[in-house]
């Protein structure tokens, strides 16, 4: 099993492809917006014809209004480990999570989960002020998650996550990263959201939020989603449209690099010709 991972536009879905053919591998992607059905260009997911050429999991999974975390990679990784899998980290925090470990969640029922929103971050607080101290006030994920726990386990989070250390989910998987320079990912970027808007992202935009009529759902704050919601205000016109979309990804990407140079340790890290040949696509 390898992991191919880089900035956003840097290339990573072509190469993998490319590399999927080639060997005989599937595609595992770990997407934070490619997850989502419907959000198709926004993402810039795989075309339907290389969904066709290569088996993709992680992609199309779940609706735009469905909530999911790391959890669902896992368990859509877990009914595939067996497979030839090549991993491609859109969104890298998932894969650094599935490596270093997961601790195991208690089975939180349907009557906890209604429970859990009569409560807010102070009753966190009061229970665990360990585990508070660790989240912002407006971290609602993860406070609900603390939550949960305590009242599935009636122990406190924080004792809970000692009582059950993380384990990793995936082992001996080698990783390969596309370095590139920052002003040529710019170019590519310029490049991927001009493509965006002659595929239509101003219509599958307006799509979502008619259908969805909610501007809170994460898929709908997303970069290139966001952007158009406030083109609809008339707080842009359309080249600063395309303007704050460029600027916007090229801040994801710049954070994307600084998180794959300091979480991923032991990679082999070269420039996406270079990494064809090391492949050898």
């Amino acid at each position: 099993m390898i992991a191919l991972i880089g900035p956003t536009a840097s290339g990573k879905s072509d190469l993998a492809i490319k590399f999927a053919l080639k060997y005989g591998y599937e595609i595992l992607s770990l997407d934070s917006l490619s997850i989502y059905k419907e959000v198709d260009i926004a993402s810039a997911k795989p075309s339907k014809e290389e969904l066709n050429l290569v088996k993709h999991y992680g992609i199309n999974e779940i609706y735009p209004n469905e909530k999911f975390d790391v959890m669902k990679f896992i368990e859509i990784y877990e009914k595939i480990k067996d497979k030839k899998i090549i991993i491609v980290g859109g969104t890298s925090f998932y894969l650094k999570a599935m490596l270093s470990g997961i601790s195991p969640m208690p089975k939180i029922s349907d009557e906890i989960k209604k429970e859990v929103l009569k409560y807010d971050y102070s009753f966190l607080k009061k229970i665990d002020s360990e585990y508070a101290s660790k989240i912002k006030a407006q971290d609602s994920y993860r406070i609900q998650k603390g939550l949960e726990i305590y009242f599935a386990t009636n122990t406190p989070p924080s004792k809970y996550f000692k009582l059950n250390p993380p384990k990793p989910v995936i082992q001996n998987c080698k990783i390969y990263e596309i370095a590139v320079d920052r002003s040529v990912l710019r170019e590519r970027i310029k490049i991927r959201t001009q493509k965006m808007f002659e595929l239509g992202l101003i219509d599958e935009v307006a799509y979502l939020e008619s259908k969805y009529r909610d501007r809170t759902l994460p898929a709908l704050k997303a970069i290139g989603v966001k952007e158009v919601l406030y083109y609809f205000n008339g707080m842009y016109d359309k080249d600063t449209l395309k303007e704050k979309i460029i600027t916007n990804t090229a801040r994801l990407a710049k954070r994307q690099q600084t998180f794959n140079k300091t979480q991923f340790k032991d990679k082999v890290s070269l420039p996406l010709e270079e990494l064809y040949k090391e492949l050898k696509v």
